[in-house]
């Protein structure tokens, strides 16, 4: 690690503590030239599969859009953001932990309702009339008739 102050290469780690679930490390450290102190941060850089859409276009992952989704889709709804951080760091993790390198975006949709319906059947139903395309009334009727065998 070079210093910032000096640009001196040789520098000790004084101190390191886990930050953010531990997802990250956080690093004291001190060049051995100048003496100065500085605060590093370390994260591991995991890819995640790139994202095949209907079309057949491939596209990166974007977070941030499955963000997106889950906030939409729960919108006036009572869950803490903490558990739907939670959802889509588990989702994220499923997606990595899989080893593909592709992945169909029909896939991550299935994999964002499984996280939606633990988190709350509205937000779920929600969800699936966007994703599956709802085009009456008796498209939502059969998706909550499913939901009330499944979890009944």
């Amino acid at each position: 690690m070079h210093c910032p102050f000096c640009g001196d290469e040789e520098t000790k780690v004084t101190d390191s503590r886990l930050m953010n679930e531990g997802e990250q490390v956080r690093r004291r450290r001190e060049c051995l030239k100048c003496k100065e102190r500085f605060t590093t941060v370390e994260s591991a850089l995991l890819s995640m599969p790139r994202v095949i859409k209907r079309d057949g276009s491939r596209t990166p992952f974007v977070e941030e859009k499955i963000r997106a989704g889950f906030l939409k889709a729960l919108e006036k709804r009572p869950v803490s953001m903490e558990r739907v951080e939670q959802a889509i760091r588990q989702l994220c993790h499923k997606l990595r932990a899989s080893g593909e390198r592709e992945v169909s975006s029909a896939l991550i949709g299935d994999m964002v309702m499984q996280e939606l319906l633990a988190l709350d059947e509205v937000a779920y139903v929600r969800f699936a009339s966007v994703y599956r395309s709802f085009e009456d009334l008796d498209a939502f009727k059969q998706e909550i008739q499913n939901l009330k065998q499944t979890s009944g």
